[in-house]
């Protein structure tokens, strides 16, 4: 009993933290005044870490920052620079940035609250997005989130992410290879660029779970059913999820692509085009794998009631069968002394032999009524 409670108390708790992931605690900034930032979420690095990547078509600098003070000079170059800080605990640097960058209180509670819908906002100096970067991590067979803000200014982009190591290595590549159309774009393209390496990610990760769950298909036709349910309730939940943090990305594309965002140029607005129609793509596979986990659902259920049915089948006949023997058998069963055949010397072999020609006879019956 100890080891079923356990087992119970485990499943709940991964299930518990499974769903808090779709609402992340707010206590920690409750009556605090608007605009203060306070870091809603896990602090998943123990310092913070500033990199810098300044390039034009002609040059490039890289380098790394022990204070955000430090890139303040490059905010009076013609070149682009992609300064980005890993960790977002330290509000001294979240508030220096706020100083030099000139962001706005709300920006920097956006960015340190991890648990931000993804949206874009527009200010007179800036354009903020806030979007989630997602992995499925096959060990632990659950998909982790990462908040990625992105401040587009008019020579620079702010990128702020909650950990080292993201998926824009092949971007820093092609930036100190000078392949591609990056160096000779702004940051408007570098935030396309960003946010393109970003939704191929999701394709990715659709496509790992796609095949999982086409693996249960299998599973489910085969007839090994064993915790199927568990199976589809889990991969419903985290296609659900992946759709809380997609569904948003639509409209912000889609706000950058307006005539009246300026900080947009009209050549990058062409490829948010494009990038709008990916997350359509993603927001449609999205769908086919939920219909599908639906399907397989009502194929689960369906089988059940089947196995159910053919159960009730056989215990039914077998009821039905003795029923005939049991009203015989309770006629020659009774106390009365003037029975008949009681006293007949084959009376109970013929008792025998009639039961089973009823029993014959009643398969025979179901038999050819294809009942059975």
């Amino acid at each position: 009993m100890k080891k079923t409670l356990k087992g119970y108390d485990r499943q709940n708790l991964k299930r518990a933290r499974s769903i808090a992931r779709f609402m992340k605690k707010r206590i920690i900034n409750k009556g605090e005044v608007p605009g203060t930032p306070i870091l809603v979420g896990e602090q998943k690095v123990a310092q913070c870490l500033i990199h810098l990547i300044d390039f034009s078509p002609t040059m490039l600098d890289e380098c790394k920052f022990s204070s955000i003070a430090e890139a303040k000079p490059y905010l009076d170059t013609w070149s682009v620079s992609w300064i980005n800080i890993d960790g977002l605990h330290d509000m001294d640097l979240m508030n220096q940035a706020g100083d030099i960058f000139h962001l706005h209180p709300l920006t920097l509670e956006d960015i340190t609250n991890t648990d931000q819908r993804p949206k874009m906002e527009e200010y007179d100096n800036y354009i903020l997005l806030i979007l989630k970067m997602l992995v499925y991590n096959k060990q632990n067979r659950q998909i982790e989130a990462e908040q990625l803000s992105l401040v587009i200014g008019e020579h620079y982009i702010l990128s702020f992410q909650e950990k080292p190591g993201d998926d824009f290595d092949p971007v820093r590549t092609r930036i100190r290879k000078q392949k591609g159309r990056i160096r000779s774009q702004g940051p408007d393209y570098l935030a396309y660029v960003l946010l393109d390496t970003v939704i191929d990610n999701y394709f990715y990760l659709l496509e790992d779970l796609g095949d999982e769950i086409e693996e249960l298909e299998t599973e489910l036709i085969e007839g090994k059913s064993d915790e199927m349910l568990h199976k589809l309730n889990y991969y419903k939940r985290e296609l659900s999820y992946i759709r809380k943090n997609v569904h948003p990305l639509k409209d912000m594309v889609s706000h950058l692509i307006r005539p009246d965002t300026e900080l947009v140029t009209d050549d990058v607005k062409i490829y948010l085009k494009d990038l709008e129609d990916l997350i359509l793509q993603v927001y449609d596979a999205i769908d086919v794998y939920q219909e599908l986990l639906t399907d397989l659902l009502t194929v689960y259920h369906t089988n059940i009631s089947n196995k159910l049915n053919e159960i009730i089948k056989v215990l039914t006949i077998f009821s039905v069968i003795f029923i005939p023997l049991t009203f015989f058998a309770g006629i020659y069963g009774t106390n009365f002394d003037y029975l008949p055949e009681l006293h007949y010397k084959y009376s109970y072999l013929l008792f025998w032999i009639f039961l089973i020609s009823v029993v014959l006879l009643m398969l025979h019956i179901f038999k050819k009524k294809k009942w059975l």
